[in-house]
This record gives C-alpha cells, structure tokens and sequence, in this order.
C-alpha cells in the first residue's frame, strides 16, 4: 500500500474533529493513524456505533440513531385492528420506545425476521394485498436521542445502487424503495424528474439515496472512499478495565485464561482500513467502537460455478462487465452468441440487455421452466411484461423445440456447465447426462452474490446460522437476535439487510428500527450508571 503524506492524515483527522466536535480534539489527535502492533493502555477514541456499509441498510441506521423518532400519526388509522389497537395503547411512545415483541406478534409478511415485517407495515399497510395506504407514522427530529456513530462505505451513499446497471428497472416499486422521512415521489417532484413507470432505474434509486443523506442532515456521520481490512475484539486486563467499568455493558463477557492466571474481558472492537485519497493514495487509520453493525449487503461477491476455464478473461461475473463490453464494441459483429448461465432476475436482464442489442443468445440454467421457484412465477406478468417476454422465451425457444440454435435465443434447461475450453468452447451436461459442446464469443455467469466479509475473523464464518460455513443470504445469513438484530454469537456485533436474509429495501428498514431500540435502552442504562456513580466513561457522551 501507499502511505499519504502527512498533510493529508492530518485532513482525515479534521474530519473526524468535525464531526465529533471540538471538545474531542485532543483526544482525536491520539488516534493512531498507522498500524499498531501494541494496542495503548488508553484508547485514543472509542466511538459507541460504527456502520459499516453505506447503502441503504446503513444510512436507515444511521436515520434513527441520528434522533428521528416515529409515532403514530393523529390522524393514522390502521388497517389490521389488533395492531392498531396496540399501537393506540402506547400512542404517546415513539415506536423505538415500545415493545417490538409484543407489537410484531401475529404479523405474517414476506420476511422471516418479525422486527421487518412490523416495520414494513406502519410504512406500507397491506402492500403485498395491492393497497397503497399512506404510511401511519409521523417522524420528529429528537436531539437527545442522537446516539454518535459514523458510517464507513466504499463509495457515495447509497452502496452497490451506484454501480448497478443503468438501463434495467427494479423489480421493486419506486414507494417500496424509499426510506422514511422522505418519499420518492417528493424527492423526484423536486428534482424535476418525470418517473413515468411505478418501477424505476437504479440511477434514480442510487441519486435518491445520495439526496437522501444530505437532506435528512446525516452527511456529518458519512465517510466515503472507505475500505475496511478488519474488525476485532480487543482484550485486556482486569486492572486495566476496572477503570471504565461504567463505560461496559451490563453483559460484559469475562474470559478465563487456560493457565487460570488472569481474567481478560471482551472489550470493544477495534476498526481497522484506510481512506482513499483524490491523488490514489491510502490514508490508514484505527477507530475503536463500543459496537459495530454490519450493513454490506451482499454484492461484494459473484456466484462462481467452480469449473474448469471459468478464470478465462472471456468468462464474466458481472452485468456492469457486460455492458461496458457492449458499449465498446466488444461483440460487434461476433458471429458466436454470448453464453449466459443463471435463471434469476439478473440473468434476465442480460438476456434483454443482448437481445436489444441485437447479439444472439445461449441461455443455460439448471431448473426446469416448470419449476415453481422461478422467480417469474411470482411476478404478475402486467407489471413484469419484459421478464415475461424472457420466460416465454425460455419456454418456447428450447434446444429441444427445435435441434437447431433459433438465431436470437436458445435456452438449455435443465443443463449444467461442466468447463470452459480455450478456445471460446463450453461443455454442458444435460440431466440425462449427455454431453454437448458449444462455441460462444463471451460467457456471463449471473447465479448470485455473496458477502465478502473477509474483515471479520474467520470470514464471519462462526456467526452464521451454520458455523464453520460462508454467510450467503438466503442459505445461511448470520444468526441475530429476532428484535436486537444482535448477533448470537458475538455481542455487540449488529447486522441487518441481506446479511440476515432481507434482500428487499422494504424490509431492511426493521433491521435499523431493532438495532436503534436496543443501543437507545443500554445507551439510557449506561448513562443511568454514570449518573449515579463517580466513575467516568472513556467513550463518547
């Protein structure tokens, strides 16, 4: 890596001094800035919530712990009685403030998570029945509920949105992909923007969510061009704790060690990465937080099919490769059609993105078209007309309709990629087992994206619903806590959106709501704690 100068360090701790104030100064210019190997006696700064991701994940997170609290709206009335009913109960609570438990009881929705289901439905009453009720919350801006926190992304907020392609609608609905506070169709009547379709490009979704966090005032909590290289707990001594035994939460976890000579006490986690300057360079630095929520989403990495030839530079992973393929005129007059293996949406969309471009297709996938868990079976084909068109298609134009290649499109269900060959060749294998071999200019593999979380210890590994296995979205998101979203198996360690299982944006939102309920509860005990004793906290008030 390239160390930057010291000016420049010196630039990223102005940011941090502006952000945390400057009664901190001193103690910021004590963070180290280049690696350590001794961790100091006194931690230079310890934050009590950093973010990690950017998206929309973390900026609702960061919404709610900026002090905006949602009630019931005078007015609201809402559709589900015992709910309502419920919510009147506690009318003068702001939801944060409730009990998430009692109120999520007896919800069903489209998520497994009770918290997201709850949420989803004070912002979207009965969506899923096709109603488009107003939301029944009202939100206020509380400054003493403001809990301090800095979110960390690679990019603008907004997260992957940013470098999706361009030219395919959501599968979502504009009003699905919004976050509170904020509609999308008030953000795109101010913006001039004439949205013409319910669904949206992920341009607009992507500028929405970039507005979104400078009119909300959150842009103070916000780093860009932020890259994560790990996130560890940090141990030390007992005489060393006792010190700041006020600063820890009521479950701090004591470890015994195997000699018996010392008890050490898990002991807030400590961020470590750099910032990438304008000029390319790395500017290092060390934070260390009395929690870390996890809000990377899942795009970090493709699906691979782990075959033979798939490291090819012919072999792509990714739509933004294959567009920037097309537009420079990579495929140009090929004679060969482009190979694309994947049976989801994304797939779907690289078949369109070449079909409307006029490049003939192989469509390889391992489901029937019968299969009930194609994802066009669940999408009404008025409001889904162009991935329809590409089911007909994998119906009607099978290598099996007609044993020639139709000149635009031909699908290969049921097929397996066995390898890839030198010389632009693939081998398929059928479900009979019989094996056929055919020539493509480029191949796209689009089965999925899963989290890269090689920051975390053992990649995250040990927190997933099944230990000692990568955390992917739908067959093993990380264990939490059903109304925290605390990980089970590591405290004070969050997660939320994809990571736990909520792909849509519509759902990700319970995750922020359970997280800020349960730092706003031990935030208050520990302060409670301060109050009443002579000791001090070394964090952040």
């Amino acid at each position: 890596r390239s160390y930057s100068s010291p000016e420049t360090e010196g630039q990223l701790l102005n940011s941090f001094v502006q952000y945390f104030g400057d009664s901190l100064e001193r103690k910021v210019k004590r963070m180290p800035l280049i690696e350590e190997t001794v961790l100091p006696g006194d931690s230079p700064l310890t934050l009590p919530v950093v973010i990690i991701g950017n998206g929309p994940s973390g900026i609702c997170l960061s919404y709610l712990l900026s002090g905006y609290r949602p009630y019931l709206s005078p007015e609201a009335i809402h559709p589900n009685p015992v709910l309502h009913t419920k919510l009147e109960e506690a009318r003068h609570l702001s939801i944060v403030d409730q009990d998430l438990e009692y109120l999520s009881e007896g919800l069903e929705g489209r998520s497994s998570n009770p918290v997201a289901v709850l949420f989803d439905t004070l912002l979207h009453p009965d969506a899923d029945f096709g109603y488009d009720y107003p939301p029944v919350l009202n939100w206020k801006l509380e400054q003493h509920n403001y809990i301090p926190h800095i979110v960390l992304g690679k990019g603008p907020p907004g997260g992957a949105w940013h470098s999706m392609e361009g030219s395919m609608r959501t599968i979502s609905f504009g009003d699905w992909m919004e976050l509170p506070g904020l509609t999308f169709k008030e953000w795109a009547a101010s913006k001039r923007r004439n949205i013409k379709s319910d669904r949206v490009m992920p341009e607009e979704i992507a500028c929405y969510y970039k507005h979104y966090v400078k009119v909300m005032g959150l842009q103070k909590n916000f780093r860009d061009n932020v890259y994560i290289t790990s996130v560890s707990r940090l141990y030390r001594g007992k005489e060393d704790e006792d010190r700041s035994q006020l600063n820890e939460n009521i479950s701090t976890q004591h470890l015994q060690m195997e000699d018996g000579q010392t008890s050490l006490i898990k002991r807030n986690w400590e961020v470590r990465g750099y910032q990438r300057a304008t000029d390319g360079s790395h500017v290092p630095f060390c934070l260390f937080a009395e929690n870390v929520a996890l809000a990377t989403g899942t795009f970090d990495c493709p699906g691979r099919l782990q075959v033979e030839g798939e490291d090819f530079p012919f072999v792509l992973h990714s739509m933004s490769d294959f567009g920037a393929a097309i537009s420079k005129g990579k495929l140009r007059g090929k004679a060969d059609p482009v190979l694309i293996v994947g049976a989801g949406l994304t797939a779907a969309d690289a078949v369109l993105c070449a079909y409307n471009n006029n490049i003939p297709v192989i469509h390889v996938f391992r489901r029937r078209v019968t299969d009930t868990s194609l994802i066009f079976k669940q999408l009404p084909k008025k409001l889904y007309p162009e991935y329809h068109k590409v089911y007909h298609m994998m119906c009607t134009q099978s290598h099996t309709v007609d044993s020639n290649l139709h000149s635009a499109y031909t699908s290969f269900p049921e097929h397996n990629v066995l390898s890839f060959k030198p010389e632009m060749k693939c081998v398929l294998q059928s479900a009979s087992g019989l094996k056929k071999i055919l020539k493509f200019s480029v191949a796209l593999v689009l089965i999925g994206s899963h989290p890269n979380l090689f920051f975390l210890k053992d990649q995250g590994h040990s927190i997933g619903q099944h230990s000692n296995q990568p955390i992917t979205c739908k067959g093993n998101p990380i264990e939490i806590d059903p109304y925290t979203y605390e990980c089970t198996k590591e405290a004070n360690l969050f997660a939320l959106g994809p990571l736990v299982g909520d792909n849509f944006v519509r759902f990700l939102k319970g995750g922020a709501l359970g997280i800020a309920r349960c730092l706003a509860i031990r935030q208050k005990k520990k302060h409670e704690l301060i109050e009443s004793g002579d000791g001090r906290s070394d964090g952040v008030p």
